[in-house]
């Protein structure tokens, strides 16, 4: 089977859904935050630290390029990843790219108490999380081909995109 390539913004559950849906589908999971962190022996704040976001950005592409290589894997992009046409390009080669789709609400609680995603570290979190989220949905929607919605549990999530694949 193809690749199966969730995206969408941070905390609308593309890990937690991909873990669930991984073993629905009886596919492998990866979740590409912490393929780059194994590879590059860092967390992604060491990353942003050290190389700022373009270094980040590379290493993410590189990820996009060696995992496309592969078939049969759930794979849940980072919240940036599919923001970046040469990633598209990339991955919709050899999978379907799947918008799990969050409201803003839903995305402010689940955040809230978040420490580890860098770009949110910042003063007022839920406008840096309205401002992103106003910038990235349309780069999602154009990036993908099947959404669902990501304000239910991660297995109703999983279900959801395991039947819509199936018909698409």
């Amino acid at each position: 089977m193809n690749n199966i390539i969730l995206c969408g913004f941070m905390g609308c559950g593309k890990t937690t859904v991909g873990k669930n849906l991984s073993k629905l589908a009886n596919m492998k999971f990866v979740d590409m935050d912490k393929y780059i962190e194994e590879k590059a022996n860092m967390t992604v704040s060491e990353i942003f630290d050290k190389f700022g976001e373009s270094g980040f950005r590379d290493m993410e592409h590189q990820a996009c390029v060696e995992l496309s290589s592969s078939t049969d894997f759930v794979i849940a992009a980072g919240g940036g990843t599919l923001t970046f046409d040469r990633n598209v390009d990339v991955l919709s080669k050899t999978g379907t790219i799947v918008l799990i789709d969050a409201s803003y609400e839903t995305l402010c609680n689940r955040l809230k108490t978040d420490t580890k995603r860098p770009l949110l570290q910042c003063e007022n979190r839920n406008e840096k999380i309205k401002e992103l989220l106003d910038k990235r949905m349309p780069l999602y929607k154009k990036a993908s081909t099947v959404t669902v919605n990501g304000n239910q549990t991660p297995k109703k999530v999983a279900e959801e995109i395991l039947n819509k694949i199936k018909q698409h």
